[in-house]
């Protein structure tokens, strides 16, 4: 294993004790709003301060990218930096659904190269380096063998903070659920992509995620044998914020259906 995927994962053990201990009074963490509907907790903030304490600890040199503190630490323009989700479906957590996860991805020159999903409540740890394959608790994992959009299980994510796009959204989601066995929005894509490579569902569409929503898990599914892509099935996705991902056999057609809905503005 990769030195920086094993300091990676004693990071993400830390903030899921943090998460955890956290988890058993919910009724006593104070919660900020960053803007309607997205929130923030003390919670989020001592997972990250625990995050980035152990990788600086191990590579002081390395930039990072963290959702609550930015490029604030961390060297800047820095050839490998850290990309930190500390605690992806806050507002899972502040409801006490047990739907959420720590992030951390290791890009070298934009390109992700070391991978961790942690999730604290059932006690998985995904992992992924570039070249190395995909796995969930050092089990290999692969994306599931379905070939039809019409068997697939489809995850995504609806709009929270920004609806400008909502009647877009509603319109793929009206096809998609007519042409699909199914669709799920639980609601922390980090964990959504690791279902993804771990077979748990055959494809997955989003708009507007943030990079640290899903460095970690699109290096998961592409390790795992899967396809990820923009809206254009091109490799932006981690500058655009759209992005479609599947098996092999399941993305294509996932690709062309939502194509076909976008106007000319947004593809990309």
């Amino acid at each position: 294993m990769h030195p920086a995927l094993n300091i990676a994962i004693k990071a993400a053990r830390r903030a899921g004790q943090i998460i955890n201990r956290a988890s058993n009074d919910l009724d006593s963490i104070k919660v900020a709003s960053k803007q309607p509907n997205d929130f923030v907790t003390e919670v989020d903030k001592a997972a990250e301060a625990a995050i980035i304490e152990t990788l600086q600890e191990a590579y002081p040199n390395y930039g990072i990218l963290a959702e609550e503190s930015g490029t604030a630490a961390g060297k800047a323009n820095a050839e490998y930096q850290w990309i930190i989700d500390p605690l992806d479906g806050t507002t899972n957590f502040i409801h006490g659904l047990p739907q959420y996860a720590v992030s951390i991805a290791l890009a070298r020159k934009g390109i992700v190269e070391q991978a961790v999903v942690f999730d604290p409540n059932r006690n998985e740890l995904y992992t992924a380096s570039k070249g190395g394959g995909a796995f969930l608790n050092e089990r290999r994992i692969r994306v599931s063998r379905r070939t039809r959009l019409g068997e697939a299980l489809i995850g995504t994510g609806f709009p929270y903070r920004e609806f400008d796009k909502i009647e877009l959204y509603l319109s793929i989601f009206r096809e998609l659920a007519e042409k699909t066995a199914g669709q799920r929005r639980p609601g922390a894509a980090s964990l959504d992509l690791a279902y993804v490579a771990s077979g748990r569902y055959d494809g997955f569409w989003e708009f507007g995620l943030a990079p640290w929503d899903m460095a970690a898990g699109t290096l998961l599914i592409s390790e795992a044998g899967g396809l990820v892509s923009d809206l254009r099935g091109e490799a932006n996705y981690l500058e655009t914020g759209n992005l479609i991902a599947g098996t092999p056999k399941v993305f294509a057609p996932l690709l062309k259906l939502i194509e076909e809905k976008l106007p000319a503005s947004i593809r990309g």
